[in-house]
């Protein structure tokens, strides 16, 4: 018999309070940036394959980051593991600075998921990239053309709609089991290794739905291919104006991802310092707003402490979720 633990927020939190002390201490820290620092290449790591956003997003940073630093700055993909062992790549990595990774909400869920996961407390936050508000997608062929739609077949006929995400735990499964939480309905859901799969899995038609961010789908739904049911947010989004939200649909559901960048823990505060400023400042540039919403991103930078805030945040929403569909296997207390 399958049994789930009830763990007090108290405990559930301490890894992503620790985090939030942490970014504090980081943000005081004051003086001259690390002499010398830095004085080779950067490798920032995703933990998805090569094509999909997390990876998108990383290259796009990369780049503009090497326009303000005189070093370069690459892109290294180490996946594997549902997503877990780029980020215990970049957890396990020397602590000199140079080893970056791009993390999402699916951090935070693993925690909770998988006992051998990394931990918050493991790594320490640089600076916020930006949401992803998540969605809901189909294939034209299906005919559904409206969230009611969907909602309406899924609960004449619980899972008999095949829906393409993460593993458990990630960001789309998430968006996934809030969608069937919320509903009161129930999906067959497809684990796929990162948004590039499931998008080519979508259209093959190995799944008739996906729950993936807007820009994952946007030429194929100005083809005429695929159906953007809703968005996920509380404002439309500006890579498909015509296409309403949740809320405007009647469904009170806001959902999915965000983007931010992590250094493994035990970093010196000069250097943290040096990164937070320059990739901040990176990030903020007019141009680098616009390149990255060229690329479907929403970019809103935000320091490290603000960052540790959104993870907190993030923890108390996704914990739930995850708690009522069973998956909860540890507390992750020290």
């Amino acid at each position: 018999m399958n049994r789930s633990i009830s763990i007090p927020k108290f405990v559930r939190l301490g890894a992503a309070a620790a985090v939030l002390a942490l970014a504090g201490t980081m943000a005081g820290a004051t003086g001259a940036a690390a002499a010398g620092f830095p004085d080779q290449a950067i490798t920032i790591v995703v933990n998805w394959p090569a094509g999909g956003g997390q990876d998108t997003a990383a290259r796009l940073i990369a780049d503009y980051v090497a326009k303000n630093t005189s070093v370069p700055v690459v892109v290294s993909n180490v996946t594997g593991a549902g997503g877990a062992a780029g980020i215990r790549h970049v957890a396990e990595a020397a602590p000199d600075g140079y080893t970056i990774g791009i993390m999402g909400s699916s951090f935070v869920a693993r925690q909770y998921i998988n006992p051998n996961a990394t931990r918050l407390d493991q790594v320490e936050p640089l600076v916020f990239f930006g949401p992803d508000p998540g969605a809901l997608e189909v294939r034209a062929d299906t005919g559904i053309k409206t969230v009611k739609d969907y909602i309406d077949r899924l609960k004449a006929k619980p899972g008999s709609i095949t829906n393409g995400n993460d593993a458990p735990g990630g960001s789309s499964y998430i968006v996934a089991a809030l969608i069937e939480s919320k509903f009161g309905v129930k999906m067959t859901k497809v684990p796929y290794q990162g948004y590039a799969p499931t998008v080519a899995g979508l259209l093959a038609g190995e799944v008739q739905s996906a729950t993936l961010p807007v820009h994952q789908f946007v030429d194929q739904y100005k083809a005429g291919t695929v159906n953007i049911l809703g968005v996920a947010s509380d404002e439309r989004h500006f890579l498909v104006p015509d296409v309403p939200t949740f809320k405007e649909q009647g469904f009170d559901f806001v959902a999915g991802d965000w983007r931010a960048l992590f250094l493994p823990k035990g970093v010196p505060a000069d250097r943290v310092k040096a990164l937070e400023e320059l990739f901040y400042k990176t990030m903020s540039d007019p141009a680098f707003v616009e390149a990255g919403r060229k690329a479907g991103f929403v970019v809103t930078p935000m320091h490290a402490k603000e960052t540790a805030a959104r993870i907190v945040e993030t923890d108390e929403a996704i914990y739930p979720v995850l708690l009522e569909a069973g998956l909860v296997k540890t507390n992750k207390k020290q």
